[in-house]
């Protein structure tokens, strides 16, 4: 898990509201944990010896790992932790009738392109705004920005997710009103964020023409986790080695549940059943919210 990587290190962090210019520093001390061991087991000692003739001498210093089990456990306290706060998301979002949505991708899929395309499209009916996360810069913050949506920008350091606890952060600052949609465009990354729950009614992976059919197979566990499979840039099939049969094919194989989407975010094509399906979500959370 994140933990293996270094991502899970928080330390860094940060969160701007890009309409007040507000930003707010979220170190919330991940290497703090006590682990309930003496100090001598997790640091380096150098170890002096003294010889009968009163000579000394030094060893270097040597690390001590942590045991396999207490990795494990501390793992299973961050999921813990996080999934506590999402559940808190999600009452928070149903008592308010939000939809909320997690796009996920790998870097370049066309998340944010997507998002800009939406946000223009459905301004007129919608209220839309975005939590975006990204290691740094808030250069597609400031897109979804000029598109028309209020944003937030999450620079997660050297973090590659999102967490529940900065989508909480973020909501303080939207403060995104009843009946609208908060669109949560994680950290570009087909590994971690499938396994951290933000709260949200859906999970959206968009998988590009040009990343390769087999992505599916490769990365299962977000494929597995998604609700909806978003084929984009389909305006380069004729260009790219790419078979959407096969595709599809092995997303269902990850997850037989999967509805799948084939759209250009760039031309256009197909983004009217984006916008079906998100009608059909955005009913199905009004009817939930008196279920």
């Amino acid at each position: 898990m994140c933990g293996h990587c270094g991502c899970g290190d928080t330390a860094g962090t940060t969160l701007l509201n890009l309409e007040t210019g507000k930003e707010i520093a979220m170190d919330r001390g991940a290497h703090s944990h006590d682990h309930g061991h003496d100090a001598h087991d997790h640091h380096d000692h150098e170890h002096e010896h003294v010889h009968a003739d009163g000579t000394r001498h030094s060893h270097a210093p040597h690390v001590h790992a942590a045991p396999a089990a207490e990795v494990v456990s501390l793992e299973a306290r961050i999921l813990a932790k996080n999934d506590a706060l999402a559940v808190k998301n999600r009452a928070w979002f149903r008592g308010r009738e939000i939809l909320a949505l997690n796009l996920m991708s790998a870097p370049g899929a066309g998340k944010t392109t997507l998002l800009e395309r939406t946000i223009r499209d459905l301004s007129k009916r919608l209220t839309l705004s975005v939590i975006e996360g990204d290691q740094a810069t808030a250069n597609d913050g400031e897109r979804i920005r000029a598109a028309g949506a209020a944003a937030v920008q999450v620079n997660t350091g050297s973090g590659c997710h999102l967490e529940a606890d900065m989508v909480a952060r973020g909501l303080q600052e939207l403060r995104p009103g009843v009946g609208s949609v908060v669109m949560i465009e994680n950290v570009g990354n087909l590994v971690c964020p499938a396994l951290f729950d933000l709260g949200e009614r859906a999970k959206v992976v968009i998988l590009s023409v040009t990343e390769g059919d087999d992505k599916p197979l490769k990365y299962p566990h977000m494929f597995k986790a998604a609700d909806l499979m978003i084929l984009n840039k389909i305006d380069l099939l004729p260009h790219v080695d790419f078979d959407v049969a096969r595709a599809i094919d092995r997303a269902s194989q990850v997850n037989p549940d999967i509805a799948v989407l084939q759209l250009s975010a760039r031309t256009g094509a197909g983004l009217d059943t984006w916008y079906d399906w998100l009608d059909h979500q955005i009913a199905a959370v009004r009817e939930d919210a008196f279920a």
